[in-house]
């Protein structure tokens, strides 16, 4: 285990200076767990938006269930005075990802802006990556699922269908950052303004808990709320540098 953390936490020495300054962009995303209520529709909306196979009960209690993003649930205190907090957990786009060095045919790999994607064509299978993953938010497709009547009609269009043997994980809903480059294109400006793309997941928070946007822009919301005092990373001391910071739950005993 020492080794292991020793190889994280040397990592940015493998990285030349400069390196994630010359990013396009750094998308990032800030989720503050005051107002996350476990609703889980950050679950649902990503589930729909980006092509995620319901499993069935015999495969999910053979732990292969399939979920970009989960609510964990935390219990803190004895009853009567127990409280249960959340925090939903995804990949976190790590700046120095470990399961970038550890796959073997370099199907995952940080790209032009700051995102920590998949290729599946290139993908083997090994499941190298997911053991590296500190965050356990890889997962490996067993079988080729199929949609039964009439659900394969709300496939999205824009995301493909994952097969047998790959691994897969949170993009960042990657295909609306694409989409939103192409509409700035159209528009002749160079730039995405501030709003023009919303994952799935922070689109469909009824809380507004997941702001999203790019964390080189010292204006955008999203920079501005990671530098709250409350703010965090999890796992900090294995030094991934993700690219999602938690703000702490507001506790009233102590406001």
């Amino acid at each position: 285990m020492s080794l292991i953390k020793d190889l994280f936490t040397n990592w940015s020495v493998w990285r030349r200076p400069g390196y994630f300054e010359s990013f396009d962009y750094s998308w990032g995303m800030v989720i503050d767990l005051d107002r996350c209520t476990g609703c889980e529709a950050c679950v649902v909306a990503c589930t729909a938006e980006n092509n995620l196979p319901i499993v069935g009960e015999k495969r999910f209690s053979e732990n292969r269930e399939i979920k970009w993003i989960r609510i964990e649930r935390y219990w803190s205190g004895e009853y009567p005075n127990a409280k249960l907090s959340f925090i939903p957990m995804l990949c976190q786009h790590c700046d120095q990802a470990p399961c970038e060095i550890a796959c073997p045919v370099s199907a995952t790999y940080h790209n032009q802006d700051g995102l920590n994607t998949q290729i599946y064509n290139r993908c083997i299978g090994t499941r190298t990556c997911a053991v590296y993953c500190p965050y356990e938010v890889r997962f490996f497709n067993w079988f080729s699922y199929t949609w039964d009547a009439p659900l394969e009609q709300q496939l999205n269009p824009d995301v493909t269908v994952r097969e047998k043997g790959v691994m897969e994980k949170c993009t960042f809903c990657i295909q609306r950052i694409r989409e939103a480059k192409d509409h700035a294109k159209d528009d002749g400006r160079r730039r995405l303004r501030e709003g023009d793309i919303q994952p799935a997941c922070a689109q469909a928070c009824p809380t507004k808990a997941i702001v999203f946007g790019d964390r080189n822009d010292p204006d955008s919301q999203v920079a501005q709320m990671a530098s709250d005092a409350r703010g965090y990373t999890v796992l900090k001391e294995l030094n991934t540098s993700p690219s999602i910071v938690y703000l702490r739950r507001v506790d009233q005993e102590h406001v």
